[in-house]
């Protein structure tokens, strides 16, 4: 254990911000999901991207001389297994995917925090909103069944 220095507690405050920053970014994806009625939600959001910070900073910053990618690498990993188990099928249709999908790139922008490339998940936050806000049915016009011809099908 290190003595205390004020120099290591102003660096510490700037990791807690950083982790505030995954939070905020991670909460507002969050929340546009529990807008829709999703089960991940806010809360579930901001812990992934917060944890996924908070691993990298210390990957980086508490195992000197350790090989960061590591650590990285197995935040891939676990969130492939928490995603996994977001995807349902039920009467043949896959259910959670794009939670499961929202989850690792959440993940990602918590990441991109912990390695201070604030503007790439700022962006890359805002993005991802801009993606899941575009509801495909609202895109996609079907055409009425009276202007089809008989040899077209309506796809859902």
């Amino acid at each position: 254990m290190e003595n205390f220095t004020w120099q290591g507690a102003i660096s510490q405050i700037f990791f807690i911000g950083q982790i505030l920053l995954a939070i905020i970014l991670g909460a507002l994806i969050g929340w546009q999901r529990e807008v829709r009625g999703k089960a991940a939600g806010g809360r579930t959001y901001a812990l992934v991207c917060a944890g996924s910070a908070l691993f990298t900073i210390l990957s980086i910053n508490a195992f000197p001389g350790s090989d960061p990618a590591r650590i990285a690498a197995q935040i891939v990993v676990g969130i492939g297994f928490l995603g996994a188990g977001t995807i349902l099928n039920r009467d043949n249709r896959i259910h959670g995917l794009t939670t499961a999908a929202g989850l690792w790139v959440s993940a990602a922008i918590g990441m991109a925090v912990g390695v201070g490339f604030y503007l790439v998940a700022i962006v890359g936050a805002l993005l991802m909103l801009g993606v899941l806000m575009v509801n495909e049915k609202n895109i996609i016009k079907h055409n009425d069944e009276s202007d089809l011809n008989q040899n077209d099908e309506i796809s859902e």
